[in-house]
């Protein structure tokens, strides 16, 4: 993945100029891309509307190019960007900068005015972008400056997480869980707005893929188990349940297997529906997280989708990303908070301390016990993100949250848990979620922010609600009702 910077200037000031630009632009470049999380590769600058359009579909083309930063360091008549602007469907960021951090007060002489322009040059441009309807981000400052860099970090990932959805593909075993309406959706309105295949397999193709893993590789396998996590006495080599671990050794490779030979980077399983499983899939379902893989509980794709979406967005950032479900809460007044878990499968990248890996009956499903970790979430900051299909269109809400420790050890929870205060308080996230009509399956990171959510929303033309410090339940309400009016009226008739 790699992203352009175009440089945008005109024939009117001469060679000797445009040497210039070119050479200042390629260090602006050169500095920013030395922060960048991708690599940024610096394209010749543009000076007609042919190389320009040229350039905008050259983007389009290239599966590597997953967005252009445009600068213009002088003033590039901006009826000349209007063809390539209009053909250009990469995302696009809007870099407001110059070559120098101070000016030389003392030495200023219009030579360095018509050469230093970017002020009134970015305006000329910022105006074609507005007047043509052009979805972009628009970042002011200098490259030096971290936070500017920061800022552009954060939408690089952003497109990265868009050319990931755009190229998905996810495999479902099995449907979803009977009668249940939120893990539903429009799958072919899904690839078309973002561009994810989901399809359905059933379960006993991967049960073929699972009783076809070597005895070997499973006991390769479970000697990594042993290695990496604090191991239950019962599972180990010479204990009374070592073949469960060893199936679930089994179910790993075979899904990994069935996943890498058909280029999924998601799917979902469903507890209702496991054909010839011995064991509903935990430990597996967690390591394939890991791992970075996308996964949804019951049959849910959205959320399925939306957790790999995070995954490569959050690529080298500290902090984890997870499947997680709202299960209970704690009402104590001043000490309002929600014990968030799933059945087996939370991902191992938020555990605050070394999994254990334990075996436990599971009470549903009608298969032996499952193997799965057991860990506590790290406290910190966070996200909760939840993908609705609202009929008309998906909706995406989030809610920045407070990870903490449980108030008290949970010794009879024998799942993965997180515990978190939503901001700004319970009850209002809580009133704010449901009246938005947001899934009770989300995905939980405290690795990517509202920031990274905001931009990927707006490269999709995706509606976004954000729950946070600031958020009343009157405001969020108006929210609703202008964005009913905005997103109808935006489809037309």
């Amino acid at each position: 993945m790699r992203f352009w910077f175009l440089t945008g200037s005109q024939g009117l000031y001469g060679e000797d100029t445009l040497r210039q630009v070119a050479e200042q632009s390629q260090r602006i470049a050169e500095t920013l891309g030395e922060g960048l999380p991708f690599e940024l590769e610096w394209r010749p600058v543009l000076t007609d509307a042919a190389a320009i359009r040229r350039v905008c579909l050259e983007a389009n083309a290239d599966d590597e190019c997953i967005g252009l930063i445009a600068w213009m360091h002088t003033f590039s008549p901006a009826k000349m960007w209007i063809a390539g602007l209009d053909a250009l469907r990469k995302p696009l960021l809007h870099l407001h900068t110059q070559a120098n951090v101070e000016l030389p007060w003392s030495s200023i002489d219009m030579d360095f005015m018509n050469l230093n322009q970017a002020a009134h040059g970015d305006r000329e441009f910022g105006y074609i972008q507005s007047r043509l309807g052009v979805p972009r981000k628009t970042v002011a400052g200098h490259v030096s400056d971290p936070a500017v860099v920061a800022r552009i970090g954060t939408w690089a990932r952003a497109a990265a997480g868009r050319a990931e959805v755009g190229s998905l593909r996810l495999a479902r075993f099995g449907d979803n869980m009977r009668d249940v309406a939120v893990t539903e959706g429009d799958k072919v309105e899904a690839q078309l707005r973002f561009g994810v295949s989901v399809n359905t397999y059933g379960v006993n193709e991967l049960v073929e893929a699972v009783d076809a893993a070597s005895d070997a590789d499973v006991s390769a396998l479970v000697k990594e188990y042993d290695d990496l996590y604090r191991m239950a006495p019962e599972l180990r080599v010479g204990g009374d349940r070592h073949e469960s671990l060893r199936y679930a050794a089994r179910i790993e490779l075979g899904l990994r297997h069935f996943l890498e030979g058909g280029d999924f980077k998601a799917f979902t399983t469903n507890f209702e529906d496991l054909g010839g499983l011995r064991q509903l899939p935990g430990l597996a379902v967690q390591r394939l997280m890991a791992d970075g893989y996308g996964f949804g509980g019951e049959g849910d794709w959205k959320t399925s989708v939306l957790l790999r979406t995070l995954k490569v967005m959050s690529t080298g950032l500290p902090g984890g990303t997870s499947f997680m479900e709202d299960y209970t809460y704690h009402l104590t007044p001043g000490e309002e908070v929600i014990l968030g878990a799933h059945m087996l499968e939370v991902c191992p990248t938020i555990a605050s301390d070394t999994p254990s890996c334990e075996i436990h009956p599971l009470g549903i499903g009608g298969r032996e016990d499952p193997v799965r970790l057991v860990f506590d979430a790290e406290p910190g900051s966070a996200v909760v993100v939840g993908l609705s299909d609202m009929g008309d269109r998906f909706r995406l809400v989030a809610n920045e949250i407070d990870v903490v420790a449980p108030p008290e050890p949970l010794p009879a929870l024998p799942v993965a848990r997180a515990v978190w205060r939503p901001r700004p308080d319970l009850r209002t996230s809580a009133e704010s979620w449901i009246t938005a009509g947001a899934p009770h399956h989300t995905v939980l990171s405290s690795a990517v922010g509202a920031e990274e959510l905001t931009d990927f929303a707006d490269m999709l033309g995706v509606e976004l609600l954000v729950i946070d410090e600031a958020t009343t339940p009157r405001q969020f309400a108006k929210e609703l009702r202008w964005n009913q009016a905005y997103y109808r009226l935006a489809q037309g008739f």
